[in-house]
């Protein structure tokens, strides 16, 4: 079935979404990523996974577009979705294939270089409730392995398809939806597994991570985030409670391959309300190091013992080496919810540095190595504190990038506080479990500056400078060996920032929605592009308190639209 170029152009996607593996004709040869690709990653033309490559530092080594020539970017094509909630997905590339989901877990592949919709895929929701995702019914992209392209979906299935014709491969549920369970993250195709994560911290979900086989579908392990009385860190609990213990784990991770180990974040405690669960809470608001072919634990960090104040600890961590007072490290980065950045020794998980990058109240030292926090700072019931940063965090999902030559990190933050106070609370399957009523406030420190672009040099852990935004600052960066970092701003604006100094080279026209996409970097025939989604939505519209209330912020309008530059 052909479908006019028109139907594409103009952006009328109903009709081809309500096809299941649509295909095109004349679609271009297809290049099967092995997994000796998937390790070169941070080479490849392509950008064949959600960070790019399996350090997650959102930087590739391309110099076609530079700091002497962006001014000249140019939109090439775009693609309206039809859709108004939250676009996440960073544009995933292989030769002349583009894969990018959309909210609610339609998957389009796309010529590359034109736009040429090449089929699409849409997840069957009709009946299910989706009554326990959080903070937007989005999906954060795609994995590719050898023919297939996998995609993890609001009801908890993870779905391989056809990368050339759409057509479903296989499928696997994993845990049924509605009863606290949910699936954002992007997969992590590694060592022939396809891996995800799940959603369902604020709903009593008990966090996993689960690798299944990449050709067949059959669960290779499964690996729990919150332990049971009789394993490692269960005693860290009150007894039954690690069965709602949130630690959910729905950003996908990062691969060492020096140590052959798998990171991955996981994310706050359930209930919200720590005096309902004492102890350290193990592994919530931690990074977990795993074995790849069993996923046992080798070694934890956790940013914020006994959380509560929903500081998650999934943000990615990026592998990059560092020297720190004089001494050279072989480090895992990461840019904390609690509004600390933290450089952790990747080979056993000790400690390096950790400074905060926003203002940071409850989560307020360092002793042995471990963070401490300020108990006058706890909300009870009956008790409200003001504590910041707010529970959105000094850095929410969107991820940071490393550039390897400017040994910088570029941080997309947010200056918010909070009002905080406990609630009762019990549980009941496929309810809000939190015990906590909040108000997102502004930082008296930036009155009138809700976000920043922050670069950090990595060797130091202090700023090397500062981008001021009015709006909250909610899209990913991506850094070049052009010397450019890229994101997106609330206001619909796609920047390049030189990357060592931080001065804006070029800003895209304005953009039809505000910016929470991943932006992406790939060449095909040797000339490189750019890609970004537009279309506002996640946590801040519907969580943001003060924040969301701020006619600049309440005034962004919706709308997925996808745009792909170059010069």
């Amino acid at each position: 079935m052909i479908i006019s170029k028109t139907l594409h152009t103009t952006g009328l996607c109903a009709a081809i979404m309500a096809v299941t593996g649509l295909a095109w004709a004349a679609a271009p040869d297809y290049q099967p990523v092995t997994n000796a690709r998937l390790a070169n990653a941070a080479s490849d033309d392509g950008w064949l996974m959600y960070r790019g490559n399996y350090t997650s530092n959102g930087y590739k080594p391309f110099k076609d577009i530079n700091t002497g020539n962006v001014a000249g970017l140019k939109q090439v094509w775009d693609y309206k979705t039809g859709m108004d909630e939250g676009h996440e997905s960073p544009p995933v590339v292989n030769g002349n294939y583009m894969f990018v989901t959309t909210p609610k877990d339609t998957l389009f592949a796309f010529e590359a270089t034109t736009g040429k919709l090449l089929w699409s895929y849409k997840q069957d929701l009709s009946g299910v409730g989706l009554k326990t995702v959080c903070c937007d019914v989005v999906n954060r992209g795609v994995a590719l392995h050898g023919d297939h392209v996998y995609m993890a979906t609001l009801d908890n299935y993870v779905v391989a398809l056809d990368a050339k014709t759409g057509k479903v491969a296989w499928k696997k549920q994993l845990i049924a939806p509605d009863v606290g369970y949910a699936m954002t993250v992007a997969p992590l195709v590694l060592q022939d597994k396809v891996i995800v994560g799940v959603s369902g911290g604020e709903y009593g979900a008990r966090g996993f991570i689960e690798a299944l086989d990449a050709k067949t579908g059959k669960e290779a392990w499964k690996t729990y985030t919150i332990p049971a009385m009789n394993q490692p860190g269960g005693n860290t609990w009150p007894k039954g409670a690690y069965m709602t213990g949130g630690g959910a784990t729905w950003l996908t991770g990062t691969y060492d391959a020096g140590t052959n180990t798998l990171l991955w974040g996981v994310g706050n405690p359930g209930p919200w309300l720590a005096t309902l669960r004492p102890g350290k809470n193990l592994y919530t608001d931690s990074v977990i190091a795993m074995n790849p072919a069993n996923g046992k634990i080798k070694w934890y960090y956790q940013y914020t013992p006994n959380d509560t104040w929903d500081y998650d600890g999934t943000n990615e961590t990026v592998l990059t080496d560092i020297t720190y007072e004089g001494k050279q490290h072989k480090a895992l980065v990461t840019a904390s919810r609690n509004g600390w950045f933290y450089a952790i020794d990747r080979t056993n998980g000790k400690l390096i540095y950790a400074k905060p990058f926003v203002t940071a109240t409850s989560v307020n030292g360092i002793k042995d190595g471990q963070m401490t926090t300020d108990d006058s700072l706890r909300p009870a019931i009956g008790k409200q504190v003001f504590t910041c940063p707010s529970f959105l965090g000094g850095k929410n999902w969107w991820p940071i990038s490393v550039d390897p030559e400017t040994h910088m990190a570029y941080v997309p933050a947010m200056h918010t506080c909070m009002t905080i106070s406990g609630t009762t609370v019990s549980y009941k399957a496929g309810l809000p479990f939190l015990g906590e009523s909040f108000n997102v406030t502004a930082d008296p420190k930036f009155k009138g500056q809700w976000g920043d672009v922050i670069a950090i040099n990595l060797d130091t852990g202090e700023p090397a400078w500062h981008f001021p935004s009015a709006t909250p600052w909610n899209d990913g960066m991506l850094s070049t060996a052009g010397g450019l970092v890229f994101s997106g701003s609330a206001e619909g604006y796609l920047y390049a920032f030189d990357a060592k100094t931080g001065k804006v080279l070029w800003k895209s026209p304005q953009l039809s929605s505000g910016i929470i996409g991943v932006p992406s970097t790939w060449k095909v025939d040797g000339k490189q592009y750019v890609s970004i989604y537009a279309g506002w939505g996640g946590a801040t519209p519907i969580w943001g308190g003060d924040m969301a209330k701020d006619p600049a912020v309440k005034g962004i309008p919706l709308g997925g639209h996808l745009y792909v530059f170059s010069l």
